[in-house]
This record gives C-alpha cells, sequence and structure tokens, in this order.
C-alpha cells in the first residue's frame, strides 16, 4: 500500500455496512472521472457507503495519492475509507466489486497480437489476484479495452471465482444507441426501450433494433415512418454507434471519459440492484451458448439483473439480417482468444 497523506476510516452512521470497491488504473482519466461518483454514491447507492482502494501501477502511484487525497476533500458522506496500491494482490484483498478501467492502450503501428499480450500481463495477474484474495461476492466489469478479451483472461485466471462474476462493458455502447434512436425519432430518451447490442465492444458490434420500441411502438415501424428503412440501419445508425469512440477522438481530441465512466457505473449498478419488470441492459458476459454464440466467449447479450445476478434473454427471435452480423462481431471474438491462446496467455480455467 501507498501512503496517502492522510486517511479517514469510517461507517457512516444510518447506513448499511461500508463494501469494499476497488478501481484500477484510478489516476487516468476514466479512473478519475468515476472514483468521485463512486463516493457519492453512484456505484451503490446513496445508503451503501464505499471503502474505495485505488490500484495503480508503480510509476503512477503518486498521482492516484493525489486523486485519493481530492476525495478526502469532497467531504463525502459515504466515503468510508480510501487506500492506494500498487500491489494487485493487497488492492483486490476483501474486494467486492472490481472496475477494472486500466489497460494497455493501442499504440501507433502495434500489432494486435502485442496489444493483447500486452493486456494479458495485467490482467492475468489481476485475475490471480482476485482469485486468492477477494470476497466470496466479488464482481467485476472490465472497461480497458479490449474489454471482452481482458474480461476473458481475467477470468481465466481466476479459476475459484465463478466465470459469470467477470463481465466486460457495453453498456456505453447501449447508452449510444438510446440516445440517437431518440435523436432519430426526435423522442426523449425516456421513450426508447429494448435495444440490444450482440457482440463485441469494437466497430463490429451489433446494435439491435428489431425488438426496440419509441413510445411504446415498433422501433423500425416509427424510422419508417420517418423514411428511415431497414437500410438506414444497416448503413447508418449502426456504424453511428459503433464507431461513436472513434468520431469523439476525433472531434475532442481524447476518448470517451465522462460517458464511460457513466456507464460503467450504470453497469454495476443495474447487476446489483436489477433492471425493472419487463426491461433488459446489453452487458458482455461469459457465453453459455445461448443464442448459438460459443461458450466460454465474452459477448455481449440483452440481459435481465435481479438479486444480483443477471439472465441473458431467452427467447430472442434472430432474424437473418441480424445472424449474419452477431456472426460477424462474434468471429473476431473467436479469433482474439484463438490469439491469445496461442502465445499461451489463458489461465487454468480455460
Amino acid at each position: 500500500m501507498v501512503d496517502v497523506a492522510q486517511s479517514i476510516t469510517r461507517d457512516p452512521v444510518g447506513t448499511t455496512p461500508a463494501a469494499t470497491v476497488t478501481v484500477t488504473g484510478a489516476a487516468g482519466q476514466i479512473g478519475y472521472a468515476t472514483v468521485f461518483r463512486a463516493a457519492a454514491g453512484a456505484l451503490l447507492g446513496p445508503a451503501t457507503p464505499v471503502r474505495l482502494r485505488l490500484l495503480e501501477v508503480p510509476q503512477a502511484a503518486r498521482a492516484a495519492e493525489g486523486v485519493a487525497m481530492e476525495l478526502l476533500d469532497g467531504a463525502f458522506p459515504l466515503l468510508a475509507s480510501v487506500d492506494v496500491f500498487d500491489d494487485p494482490a493487497a488492492a483486490f484483498e476483501g474486494s467486492e466489486v472490481g472496475l477494472l478501467i486500466g489497460a494497455k492502450p493501442r499504440s501507433q503501428g502495434m500489432e494486435r497480437a502485442d496489444l493483447l499480450s500486452a493486456n494479458a500481463g495485467i490482467f492475468s495477474v489481476q485475475g490471480r489476484a482476485i482469485n486468492d484474495g477477494a470476497a466470496d461476492s466479488f464482481r467485476a466489469v472490465v472497461v480497458g479495452n479490449p474489454a471482452n478479451t481482458n474480461a476473458l483472461i481475467a477470468a481465466s485466471h481466476a479459476p475459484d471465482v465463478p466465470a459469470e462474476r467477470f463481465t466486460a462493458l457495453t453498456r456505453l455502447d447501449h447508452h449510444r444507441a438510446e440516445a440517437q434512436l431518440a435523436i432519430a425519432c426526435d423522442v426523449s430518451v425516456n421513450d426508447v426501450d429494448g435495444i440490444a447490442i450482440w457482440g463485441n465492444h469494437s466497430a463490429s458490434q451489433y446494435v439491435d433494433l428489431t425488438r426496440a420500441t419509441v413510445q411504446g411502438r415498433p422501433a423500425e415501424e416509427v424510422l419508417a415512418e420517418r423514411g428511415l428503412d431497414r437500410q438506414w440501419i444497416d448503413d447508418f445508425f449502426i456504424p453511428k454507434v459503433a464507431k461513436r469512440g472513434a468520431e469523439i477522438i476525433r472531434v475532442r481530441g481524447g476518448s470517451s471519459v465522462a460517458s464511460a465512466a457513466h456507464a460503467a457505473l450504470r453497469h454495476v449498478r443495474t447487476w446489483l440492484r436489477g433492471t425493472d419488470e419487463g426491461r433488459w441492459t446489453s452487458m458482455a458476459v461469459p457465453s453459455t451458448g445461448a443464442h448459438g454464440i460459443p461458450e466460454g466467449v465474452v459477448s455481449s447479450f440483452p440481459v435481465t439483473c435481479s438479486q444480483g445476478g443477471y439472465a441473458i434473454v431467452e427467447p430472442w427471435a434472430v432474424d437473418e439480417f441480424s445472424r449474419a452480423r452477431i456472426d460477424r462481431s462474434v468471429a473476431e471474438l473467436l479469433a482474439e482468444r484463438e490469439a491469445v491462446a496461442e502465445l499461451g496467455l489463458l489461465g487454468p480455467r480455460a
């Protein structure tokens, strides 16, 4: 553990026991945008205090100390403690929730195999630390890209933790799709429901509107009234959502930060608190073979959440249009898994 200038240890009066939350890459932009909202209750709700564990690589630990100091200065009533670590084993000891944000970004000229190898070195170590020290109730969402395969790597190195406890973030894609559909139909996002994200968190993902609704009506019917047909969905809407991150980099000069942090918080909160009756969200989870997606890969599905668990939505009629796009994205996931396996980077669960 790295020393922090000051620390606090308390359980706020009148609330439930504090939950231990480990945030990796805590000094990075997404981590920074996440931890303050987690301390304010956006992660676990207004009645649950949090003990934040900020994990960083040694060269960034000093910056994480500064983040911890700012958290203390925020005087958040729900912040029971904050500690900074550069050792994954210590950071995940007793952890109940993991926000795995830190990852090796792809640099110019880097081959895909090199990126997978670099991230395997990070997520294999974290997986072993989780396996050896995390609480029995531990749940993780991987935000750092390539998120789906990084989640697969971490889970493979934590054979004593149920594989379904390792998920990856496609809630950001879900939010993007909701926003774009609302814009296209000139309605509030509150009027949009039933979108699903399938496959990889990449440009190959499939944004499924076949069961989406707008103000209770089929979304495709509402779009058609505006002259927006299936070809528009395929040629404009799906690429718009799938490539939104790249578009933001071009316009903003940097990757998505606040929206990614918001999606990660919502992902965990929905997982723990549940989806509303008759509604679902999108999460990347280990496939059980459902919907023809090979078992084991971490793929995005429409899921419902209840009592800290989730279930893939079934039945779901996958038409020919959808099948081709789902299969294309899943093929990318299978190629990533094969590349990692060939490099000998998967753990004992694999």
